[in-house]
């Protein structure tokens, strides 16, 4: 059915929507039926005398209401109609709209390796009645054994009066800001950072200032200068695979801020969220400068979201007790169920696995969008989960937000990341999660041809 010509004559809806709505129809009446191939979309663009725009957003909005299937490399299909509802009316499968815009690790789908993470939760689930009581806070020995075991990846060989398992990163960010800043004082931060520190800070009522950065990460300079003109009470950074940027600061630029934290009296926070990911990383602050920083790696980007728990590494014993107090005032503890989960993850190696599928999954997305995406137009790592685009010239972050949205697929706009100064005609487009790979290459192709039009062409509904 590769001549399939809709009659758009007939509907008085918009174009994108007559097409899917034609497409529909004709499915009902058999004309096209489950398998037939329909044309390539630019095909049927010149045949209709309509942008290829107006067309994709067609073929989209039949892909959201379970008409069609877009397979890679093969084209696109249609499916069967499921059976009627007690209406009497088709009722269409709707798959999942592309959302890119949480920052997730790939989900797992190899059959070995999730069994062998369904032999770990069923050998922690035997001592589940233990695991439903109150815990101390900060980790049982044995879980104290593992964060050491894990944090050692990253160089960090901490005693363990100075690692407390928390319940997630926010958790613990929450913790440490309150203790390093009352209402009204100042933290430091990147110009543009992740936006959960940004919402920490403002529910404590602290003021985050952004710092320039360059290609390297913030510019010390300006560090020093903030120091002098606002007396930080600490400066909190992303340094690894920084979310949105998706920069990672070099060692030397590490040591060059480091030097300026320690003159200037002021602890960094590390926010080391998807340090676990480059397997030869620069070493952390916390290795760098372990007496003034606050280290925190959590593990829901090395191994899942709902892996809600966190390794924190306090500068000393003595400042881990307040921080214990706050943290415990706040979630009285990590989910035992939890931890023993990622203790037992880490001991017997499927943590290792669990990260050596998402690293090589990341990087197949990376290439995707490396592959479909014009060359220069956006910033990424080749392990990172998203990829940062600076808008090209007449584009508008909102403008190009709604013309995502319009087709399903989900972006965030800068303005979640800005700390200082107007947030830049950019977006962060993440390639992670449950989204599989079919999927990704055809919501990239859509914004690969967006990013190549003028805002006027490829936002037009004929």
């Amino acid at each position: 059915m590769n001549d399939w010509i809709p009659d758009l004559a007939s509907s008085d809806r918009p174009r994108y929507l007559a097409i899917a709505d034609l497409i529909a129809a004709d499915m009902r009446s058999g004309r096209l039926t489950a398998g037939d191939r329909l044309p390539p979309q630019r095909k049927l663009a010149q045949r209709l005398d309509l942008d290829f725009t107006t067309v994709a957003r067609g073929y989209t909005e039949a892909q959201k209401r379970g008409l069609i299937e877009s397979r890679v490399g093969q084209g696109t299909y249609v499916l069967a109609l499921a059976k009627p509802d007690r209406l009497g009316a088709p009722a269409l499968r709707r798959p999942e709209v592309v959302d890119l815009s949480m920052n997730l690790p790939p989900e797992p789908d190899d059959p070995a390796l999730l069994e062998r993470m369904r032999a770990g939760l069923e050998a922690v689930g035997r001592d589940l009645v233990s695991l439903l009581r109150y815990q101390g806070f900060g980790g049982a020995p044995a879980d104290k054994d593992a964060a050491s075991a894990w944090l050692g990846r990253r160089a960090l060989v901490p005693a363990q009066e100075r690692i407390f398992v928390s319940p997630g990163a926010h958790p613990a960010l929450l913790g440490i800001f309150g203790l390093l800043a009352k209402p009204g004082e100042v933290i430091l931060s990147e110009a543009i950072t992740y936006p959960g520190a940004r919402s920490i800070a403002a529910q404590l009522g602290i003021a985050l200032v952004g710092l320039p950065m360059d290609a390297d990460g913030i510019d010390p300079d300006a560090l020093a200068q903030a120091c002098t003109r606002l007396a930080p009470k600490g400066l909190y950074l992303n340094p690894t695979l920084q979310n949105p940027t998706t920069l990672t600061v070099p060692e030397r630029r590490r040591a060059e801020i480091a030097a300026v934290a320690r003159r200037c009296r002021i602890p960094i926070v590390e926010d080391d969220a998807y340090g676990f990911i480059p397997p030869h990383g620069p070493a952390p602050f916390a290795a760098l400068a372990p007496d003034i920083t606050w280290h925190v790696a959590g593990l829901a980007k090395c191994i899942g979201a709902g892996m809600r728990a966190a390794y924190v590494v306090a500068p000393d014993a003595r400042s881990g007790w307040p921080f214990a107090a706050a943290v415990r005032a706040a979630t009285v503890m990590a989910s035992p169920l939890t931890v023993a989960l990622a203790t037992r993850w880490i001991e017997d190696g499927t943590a290792e696995a669990i990260l050596r599928f998402i690293r090589a999954e990341t990087a197949a997305r990376q290439v995707l969008a490396r592959e479909i995406l014009p060359p220069d137009s956006f910033r990424a790592d080749p392990l990172s989960f998203n990829i940062w685009v600076p808008l090209p010239e007449g584009w508008t972050r909102s403008a190009f937000i709604g013309q995502m949205r319009g087709t399903g697929i989900g972006v965030v706009a800068s303005d979640a990341f800005t700390v200082e100064g107007p947030p830049p005609e950019a977006v962060r487009i993440c390639l992670g999660g449950p989204t599989g790979r079919p999927a990704i290459r055809h919501a990239l192709e859509f914004i690969a041809h967006a990013l190549t039009e003028s805002p006027a062409l490829a936002s037009t509904v004929l």
